[in-house]
């Protein structure tokens, strides 16, 4: 059954929502303990920006969650668009985060605090960041099986938090052999790649939000649809992202002499066809009489 196929993915996605919370709970009372005791900044501000995306991650969890629940009367096709609702709240704590960081950057350069902290603080970066590639591979792995906007729009956030916790640690490193100016450099090239890690996330969800799709998938249904026998020509096509879901109209013309069982048998074959080549679980495809264009 489609439908349970599709709510078996949005669980699996669920374990790697609480995988990164998990990560991140520990993560950040890590950095923020060690970061306060051996003096760095750079790392307790890490463990601040886990501590934020604990909230993103948790906003996940909830669009998976709803994405659950069977279509009503107000729903009549489900409501897998929770997923892409919450990545796109995801891509908003993103950008405050990455926002946050550069003028947090940019006032260091004028004004901040030259202590050298101890060395302990950048081997726990470097092991932290080494834990959100291995949650950022896995999420990303299980986003791109289950097609989880949402799930992959946190393996976003793990990588970047990733990429973080790498600038935390040059940015001691280097305080170490007096370039106390690399840290600031590293965390403002940080703050750029969550930012633009942010803007894909929101430009992916909008658009599919507004019901936007790509040109050129759209094209690829359109040939297998085409190259169905009994398929005469093809009126309309249209398809939309649906959570995880993607939902396509379409309109066939056939040969007008066929029974209604041909007809329908057609309509079946273009089904089986979008499940079997496509991984289309929803298509709605309509039959209309083919009339060759009068010369």
């Amino acid at each position: 059954m489609p439908e349970l196929d599709t709510y078996e993915n949005i669980r699996q996605g669920e374990r790697g929502a609480w995988l990164s919370i998990v990560s991140y709970i520990v993560l950040s009372a890590l950095k923020l303990t060690i970061g306060y005791l051996f003096v760095s900044e750079a790392l307790m501000a890490d463990g601040l920006n886990n501590a934020t995306d604990i909230v993103a991650s948790i906003a996940v969890l909830i669009g998976l969650r709803i994405s659950q629940k069977p279509p009503d009367k107000d729903h009549p096709y489900g409501h897998y668009r929770a997923e892409t609702i919450a990545a796109l709240i995801a891509s908003f704590i993103m950008a405050m985060i990455g926002l946050q960081v550069l003028f947090n950057t940019v006032r260091s350069f004028f004004v901040g605090s030259h202590e050298v902290p101890g060395m302990i603080t950048a081997w726990v970066a470097i092991g932290a960041a080494a834990i959100m590639f291995g949650v950022y591979w896995y999420n990303r792995k299980l986003a791109m099986r289950i097609n989880s906007q949402a799930l992959m729009a946190a393996a976003k956030d793990n990588l970047s938090d990733a990429l973080v916790s790498i600038g935390a640690a040059v940015g001691i490193f280097g305080s170490q052999f007096g370039l106390v100016w690399l840290d600031p450099l590293a965390a403002f090239l940080v703050g750029i790649i969550i930012c633009k890690t942010a803007w894909e996330i929101f430009y992916s969800a909008t658009h599919a939000l507004t019901d936007g799709f790509d040109e050129e998938k759209l094209q690829s249904l359109q040939t297998a649809v085409a190259g169905i026998k009994g398929v005469r020509e093809i009126k309309d096509i249209k398809a939309r992202v649906h959570g995880s879901n993607v939902l396509v109209d379409v309109i066939i013309l056939v040969d007008p002499t066929l029974s209604l069982i041909e007809s329908h048998r057609i309509c079946d074959e273009v089904e089986k066809k979008m499940k079997r080549k496509h991984d289309i679980m929803n298509i709605h495809v309509h039959v209309e009489p083919f009339t060759p264009a009068v010369t």
